[in-house]
């Protein structure tokens, strides 16, 4: 389980709430206690319409609450597609580097395979900066996205970027469109995609737009359709759900869990 904290002003469904690091940290060990595995810190939000933050800035907020949290042994990953920070936090003791542009510069993959850090490679139809508001096809949506792993996870490894090293996230919501017919499309094909590919496969329908989109609810009563999205993740064999609600698909996985093995 990957837990979100947004050390962020705007986040779509947190933004402020732990733009201090006292509070980011709260958050932190609040998700660590709740069963996360890894905790993936964002100074950044990157939906349609989020501020610009400056690399410099990203690093202030990251600083001190990636200090603790890798002192204690917890493997941080930091989503961000600036160069700047993610050399910073490779330095700081990341374990993954989490970029929504999904490592595009070739410029930079020997300087990648020598950080020692996995890598999260994101598909956006965006390819570049952050969500926008397109309306697209999903088959095409699938396709773009068939290709773009395979050229891409190509790249990084002839660059020599270990295998073992990457995890790759389709991308949901925004990521692949304005509609939710994309999205449900690739979550409904997980299984066969981590196949194709043969990696690790991290998913985060959180609180997404589509889920709002299909069920009319306001993002506070998101909630179990975020579960139910992210349990039939689960079922589809992805290998890390990152999310905002540890607690809620930690319950909802042991139960399932209990019920599939009394068959």
């Amino acid at each position: 389980m990957v837990g979100i904290v947004n050390i962020t002003a705007d986040s779509f469904s947190d933004g402020g709430r732990f733009l201090a690091t006292e509070d980011a940290l709260a958050q932190a060990w609040r998700l660590i206690r709740a069963g996360a595995d890894v905790i993936d810190l964002g100074a950044a939000a990157s939906h349609p319409g989020a501020q610009r933050v400056s690399a410099e800035e990203e690093i202030r907020r990251l600083a001190d609450v990636m200090e603790e949290l890798v002192a204690a042994r917890v493997p941080v990953s930091v989503d961000s597609f600036m160069p700047q920070t993610q050399r910073f936090a490779a330095a700081h003791g990341a374990t993954y580097l989490n970029d929504i542009q999904g490592f595009p510069d070739p410029e930079r993959y020997a300087e990648l395979a020598d950080s020692g850090c996995a890598l999260i490679v994101v598909h956006s139809v965006q390819r570049r900066g952050p969500a926008t508001k397109v309306r697209t096809d999903a088959s095409t949506v699938q396709q773009g996205l068939e290709r773009f792993f395979r050229d891409r996870l190509g790249d990084l490894q002839a660059a020599g970027v270990d295998r073992d090293r990457l995890v790759i996230d389709p991308g949901l919501g925004y990521f692949l469109g304005s509609t939710p017919e994309p999205s449900v499309m690739v979550l409904a094909g997980l299984s066969e995609m981590k196949a194709r590919f043969g990696l690790p496969v991290l998913v985060s329908p959180s609180r997404k737009s589509f889920l709002r989109a299909l069920t009319g609810s306001d993002l506070v009563d998101i909630g179990p359709a975020t579960v139910a999205a992210e349990l039939y993740a689960a079922g589809q064999g992805a290998d890390f759900i990152r999310t905002h609600d540890v607690a809620a698909i930690s319950d909802a996985l042991t139960i399932f869990t209990a019920l599939t093995k009394s068959q």
